[in-house]
C-alpha cells in the first residue's frame, strides 16, 4: 500500500472538527512539530519551535471530550481494546511514524500501569527524519571503515535521536567511511524506527533489524542470539541492566552505538555504572551535543582518553 504524505497521516487522525481548523490554519506541515488536544482547553499546536493557539483569528477553539474521544477513534481504528499494551506505555505510534501520547485515567494491576481509559489529553508528535545529519560526525566515528563504539551524550530536546536515527541508515547502507552491515535496534519508545503495523515509517538502512517497544537490556540480549548484528543502537541507556547488557554485547563483538542524558563529559562520568565504563574506557569515542545555534549541534567529540578530537 502505497504511504500517504506527512499532511494526510496528520489530518486523517483528527477529529473532523479540529481537522478543518488545522488544515486551514497550519500553512506548512513540514514545519509542524506538536498538536495537544486537552478537553476544555484550546487547540494547541508548535511550529518551528514557536507555540501557537488555534485558530489565531476569532478566538481559540476549545477541545471537547467528544472530539478528544473522536480522535482516539481514528488513530486505534475504533479499537482501543487492540492497543492495550501500547496505551499502558503512554503513547501510540502511527502511520508515518507519528508519536501520539495520552493521558487520562491510569489503570493498575498488581503495582504496574494496565491501560489508560477516560483520556483526557492528547499529544501528537510529528515526525521529521533529517537525512544526512550525522554527515559531519561519521568520520570521527569511524576507523579503517568500522564503527567505533560510540557514546551521545546530550541534553533533551538537543536532536540527539535524530542524529542517531541517521547513523543507524548510514551504517546500515554503507558509505565511503563504513561498511555496510547488520544493525540491530532496540527501539523501547518507538521513537527511532516509528513502527506502524511491525514496519519501521522512518528509513533505517537495509540491513537494518528492529525489535519494537523492547527494554533494552533484554532487546540487546535477544538481538545477538537471535540476529547476530555487527552493530547495536540503543536510545537513552540509564539503568544498570542497560549497562550491563551494553557490556555484554561489547564482549560478544558487537559496535555500541548509545546515548545519554548529560551535559558534558563530567556529567556522564559520574553517572553510577556508566561511569565506571567510561573510566575503563569501554567507549572508543564520545560526542557532546547542544542546541545553542541549531538542535544536533556537536558541541565536541573526544576520544576514549578523552583526548578532544573535534570542538565547536
Amino acid at each position: 500500500m502505497e504511504r500517504r504524505d506527512r499532511k494526510t497521516q496528520i489530518l486523517s487522525i483528527l477529529a473532523k472538527s479540529v481537522r478543518r481548523i488545522v488544515e486551514e490554519e497550519v500553512p506548512d506541515f513540514e514545519k509542524l512539530q506538536e498538536i495537544r488536544l486537552r478537553a476544555g482547553q484550546p487547540v494547541r499546536v508548535i511550529m518551528g519551535n514557536e507555540e501557537a493557539v488555534l485558530p489565531k483569528k476569532n478566538g481559540p477553539h476549545i477541545t471537547t471530550k467528544e472530539e478528544v474521544r473522536e480522535t482516539m477513534d481514528y488513530i486505534s481504528h475504533y479499537s482501543m481494546y487492540a492497543y492495550e499494551n501500547e496505551l499502558r506505555q503512554g503513547f501510540l505510534t502511527v502511520e508515518g511514524g507519528h508519536r501520539v501520547g495520552v493521558a487520562g485515567k491510569v489503570i493498575m494491576d498488581q503495582e504496574k500501569v494496565k491501560n489508560i481509559q477516560y483520556i483526557s489529553s492528547v499529544n501528537i508528535r510529528v515526525s521529521h527524519e533529517v537525512i544526512g545529519c550525522a554527515d559531519d560526525l561519521l568520520p570521527y566515528i569511524t576507523k579503517n571503515r568500522q564503527v567505533c563504539h560510540t557514546l551521545i551524550i546530550s541534553p533533551p530536546g538537543c536532536g540527539k535521536t535524530t542524529i542517531i536515527r541517521d547513523l543507524i541508515r548510514q551504517i546500515s547502507d554503507g558509505n565511503q567511511y563504513v561498511k555496510g552491515c547488520s544493525v540491530g535496534v532496540v527501539d523501547e519508545r518507538s521513537e527511532l524506527g516509528g513502527c506502524y503495523l511491525g514496519i519501521a515509517q522512518n528509513h533505517l538502512g537495509t540491513r537494518t533489524d528492529i525489535l519494537d517497544c523492547c527494554p533494552k537490556a533484554e532487546g540487546m540480549i535477544m538481538l545477538i542470539r537471535s540476529m547476530s548484528p555487527q552493530v547495536i543502537a540503543v536510545d537513552e541507556i540509564g539503568t544498570s541492566e542497560d549497562i550491563h547488557a551494553i557490556e555484554y554485547a561489547m564482549q560478544c563483538g558487537c559496535k555500541l552505538i548509545a546515548s545519554v542524558h548529560g551535559l558534558d563529559m563530567d556529567e556522564a562520568t559520574k553517572k553510577p555504572v556508566l561511569g565506571e565504563l567510561i573510566r575503563r574506557r569501554m567507549f572508543e569515542r564520545y560526542v557532546v551535543l547542544s542546541s545553542e545555534k541549531h538542535p544536533g549541534e556537536i558541541r565536541a567529540i573526544y576520544d576514549e582518553r578523552g583526548s578532544v578530537l573535534c570542538r565547536n
